[in-house]
């Protein structure tokens, strides 16, 4: 029966079982886009790499279900807020609790990251938001001027600005330096449950559960578009990394609009119920939704979806568009300007000083308290291998090209599906005879053709060869197997898996070759030992050949041309093993190596990898 491919936009995933009780709170990382914190009712922080079905880590310590958890920008660094009012910082790459930030009177609901500086912001039910020090412990700043809780922070591109918006049907944005608000913005009806700036452009985009999404001009404050027509409350909003467009995720439905003027260029109907949170990677939007203890994620195939051109008719008025006055069909306006470095520390003193002498504002300095806290709080790396793969990747060198994530491949089995829907074919009949366990049981011990059940499994591959199982009714011992093979090959391509996903290799192989598998040659005992470990052996044999080009230069007698020498390959692992040599030889040492080899141990000095 021949298979027909369909066009598949979205589809599941995966869905988990993320904690012991429910699910309270969850973010993915938006570098990347493959990772997921989730925190739950049992006070527990979990990290999950997406499409992955086990747990990578469990971050304990809360003492209260987490309600609000943040990836830094690296995703190195998580933050999560309790339902007490406490803060909790973990290194991800140390696997170690960092700080325990303490001063909010009620649950934590929203949190974000300085995009360039060691600085967090908290934002809680009790209406204030707060940012933190995370180097000096201790809170910075307090903002005050909502009257309800504080759904969601965010930073603006450059740093220099704040937005938050509440329970109270208000936008609010902060100048960090001058520490004060900058202007409100109240056009929502109801509670204003997201916010998120414009990746280049003065812009700033909010959705609320009035069942809209609103854009905010920066420069002169006020409102220049509105969307209509969203069939449900507003939970995530998302700019197109180019900024070309915007995402917006409510029940169920996926919406692309536009701007100036304002238009619906494409509406989704997916089936992830109360999404929580939207990134983008590989063309991808990847999107997660959360219900009682479970959590799924969601793909989304952006080449498939409409991000310009005319409005959807029906969905908003119909009104004659103008012609664009930039590249992205809209007015030229200003663009953020990100500095190289962070703020200096005098200027946030400068801004919180008055701020800093009240009760709120005090840095506090470590107690016996928070160090007790800190021994109690734990990292639990629950799977070893991915856990290493993603925080620790101590084997990839610096000259060495960083390794890039496939997208995710859509579902083979829509399309088969369909296909027999559309296209009737033979007719399959399954007989469930009445079985003697017994002498089934007998059959298959005795059986020289071992028989496993698979489970379904979505694999993005070519079709494999379909087998046909028939089961007789009056001989169920034995069920009789027809496989169709393909065409024998000369020998066996090696994969990077450690075993074939739900096949068995031994199946696919002749008697004769299954018959001598106990005796393998040193060839293939040679690949079976290097198997997965390909990237290792070409950095390790570009290593010896550095370091043969090295000695070559050293038996010369000349320590600081080989120094030298070592330096231009641009490789920090083979200056390490020359100061490992000249280290054990002190009167090796000489003035003008210096000149060479400090700007190295600097750069050794501020790297994140260890020796």
């Amino acid at each position: 029966m021949a298979l027909t491919s369909t066009t598949i936009t979205s589809w599941k995933l995966q869905e988990i079982v993320a904690h012991s009780s429910n699910v309270s709170s969850l973010v993915l990382g938006k570098s990347s886009g493959r990772l997921l914190a989730t925190g739950g009712e049992d006070c527990r922080v979990n990290i999950w790499a997406v499409s992955k079905p086990n747990c990578i880590m469990s971050l304990t310590g809360h003492t209260s279900p987490v309600e609000s958890i943040q990836f830094n920008s690296s995703e190195e660094r998580v933050v999560a807020g309790s339902q007490s009012g406490s803060l909790r910082l973990w290194d991800l790459e140390a696997a170690k609790i960092l700080r325990t930030l303490m001063g909010h009177k009620a649950s934590i609901c929203s949190l974000d990251f300085h995009p360039m500086g060691e600085y967090l912001a908290s934002g809680s039910v009790d209406s204030s938001i707060k940012l933190w020090d995370v180097r000096r412990k201790g809170c910075v700043f307090r903002y005050k001027g909502h009257t309800q809780a504080v759904c969601c922070l965010a930073f603006s591109p450059d740093g220099k600005w704040l937005a938050s918006a509440s329970d109270d049907s208000t936008v609010k944005l902060w100048d960090l330096i001058a520490g004060k608000m900058i202007t409100e913005f109240t056009s929502h009806t109801s509670a204003v449950n997201v916010v998120q700036f414009h990746p280049n452009e003065y812009l700033l985009a909010s959705g609320s559960a009035d069942r809209t999404v609103k854009l905010w001009d920066l420069e002169k404050f006020n409102m220049i578009g509105s969307s209509e027509g969203e069939t449900g409350v507003v939970r995530s909003i998302l700019f197109n990394p180019d900024g070309s467009c915007l995402y917006s995720g409510s029940e169920n439905t996926l919406r692309v609009f536009g701007w100036e003027p304002d238009r619906c260029f494409d509406v989704l109907h997916v089936g992830w119920g109360k999404v929580s949170d939207l990134a983008i990677s590989n063309n991808q939007m990847i999107a997660v939704s959360y219900s009682q203890n479970n959590v799924s994620w969601y793909v989304v195939d952006l080449n498939q979806v409409k991000k310009s051109g005319s409005v959807i008719q029906g969905l908003i008025e119909d009104k004659p568009i103008p012609a664009p006055t930039s590249a992205m069909g809209a007015t030229l306006r200003r663009n953020y300007e990100r500095p190289t470095t962070s703020y200096t520390r005098q200027e946030m003193k400068q801004s919180s000083e008055a701020d800093r002498r009240s009760p709120e504002g005090e840095r506090r300095s470590p107690s016996s308290e928070d160090e007790k806290e800190d021994r109690e709080s734990s990292a639990e790396i629950t799977n070893p291998e991915d856990y290493k793969e993603i925080f620790q990747p101590h084997s990839v060198i610096s000259r060495t090209p960083p390794k890039r994530t496939e997208p995710f491949p859509a579902p083979l089995e829509h399309s088969f599906s369909e296909s027999v829907l559309e296209k009737p074919g033979p007719a399959v009949k399954i007989v469930t005879p009445v079985i003697d366990r017994a002498g089934q049981l007998k059959g298959l011990i005795t059986s020289s053709t071992p028989v496993q059940r698979v489970e379904p499994t979505v694999i993005a591959a070519a079709p494999r060869p379909v087998a046909v199982v028939t089961t007789s009714v009056t001989s169920p011992s034995r069920p009789v197997v027809t496989t169709t093979k393909p065409k024998p090959s000369t020998g066996i391509i090696l994969s990077t898996r450690n075993e074939p996903v739900g096949l068995i290799a031994g199946d696919f192989l002749s008697h004769a070759r299954n018959a001598k598998a106990g005796v393998m040659g040193d060839d293939e005992a040679l690949a079976q030992i290097r198997k997965g470990h390909d990237t290792m052996c070409v950095m390790l044999t570009s290593r010896y050949k550095n370091l043969d080009t090295v000695r070559f230069v050293w038996a010369s007698g000349d320590v600081k041309t080989s120094l030298d020498s070592a330096v231009s390959m641009n490789d920090l692992s083979i200056v390490v093993d020359i100061l490992n040599i000249i280290n054990l030889k002190p009167s090796l040492w000489k003035l003008d190596l210096c000149t060479s080899i400090l700007p190295q141990i600097e750069e050794l000095l501020q790297s994140k990898y260890e020796r």
